[in-house]
């Protein structure tokens, strides 16, 4: 008698309905950066994306429009002074940490790339102040590829779901990349944010609110 694996046995949960309910749940709302990232400007998309870690996303939306009043290139971005570039992102966590990133960033594209911004993966990580989560986006968004992007939304949120069992959004991503339908890897990040910002936040969700939570694991044990 074939004996099967109980974790083979165990049912996924419905992953259609959930992004269903969530698109219900998150419709009329939006996130500041999204307009940035609506604009297909993959330069300004890269920059407004290495900004954005580790700050909300109210605070480097207009940093990021202060900043493109004097650089619109890489060439502008490698030439601006590193002291000019501190003051106008100061609001941005880290911001001495990204001048560094972005001005080395600027340089590299320019000398390496042709002043362009690379399309896959492999070469946005290259770059500095880049990381799976920024490469991702700006394939997915910016160039309409193929691609996950997993911040601290999609990561808690997928994990409560039980959709996944990991332990960093790295984790998370490849976990993903292996069983979520590919029609939903462009949107996951941009909902999830959303559905993360306004209702399944990271303290005290209201989970008895949620018509999910009858299947989410982490809304069975509120």
């Amino acid at each position: 008698m074939l004996v099967l694996n109980k974790n083979k046995m165990k049912d996924i949960i419905n992953i259609e309905k959930f992004f269903m309910e969530v698109e219900k749940i998150v419709a009329g709302k939006t996130i500041p950066l999204e307009k940035i990232n609506k604009r297909k400007n993959h330069f300004k998309l890269l920059v407004s994306t290495v900004l954005s870690a580790r700050t909300k996303d109210e605070t480097t939306a207009p940093i990021v429009e202060e900043l493109f009043k004097y650089i619109k290139t890489p060439e502008d971005l490698a030439r601006i002074n590193n002291k000019k570039l501190e003051k106008i992102i100061y609001g941005t966590g880290f911001y001495k940490t990204k001048a560094r990133n972005l001005k080395r960033l600027g340089k590299m594209l320019v000398e390496d790339f042709d002043s362009r911004v690379p399309d896959t993966i492999e070469e946005l990580i290259k770059l500095p102040g880049v990381g799976r989560k920024t490469a991702n986006l700006v394939v997915s968004v910016g160039f309409n590829k193929k691609g996950i992007c997993v911040d601290t939304h999609v990561h808690r949120i997928t994990n409560r779901w039980g959709y996944v069992k990991t332990k960093n959004p790295f984790q998370t991503e490849m976990e993903l990349r292996k069983k979520l339908p590919k029609k939903y890897w462009k949107k996951i990040n941009s909902l999830l944010v959303k559905f993360g910002k306004y209702f399944c936040k990271p303290i005290n969700p209201p989970c008895e609110e949620c018509p999910l939570n009858e299947e989410c694991e982490y809304g069975k044990k509120i």
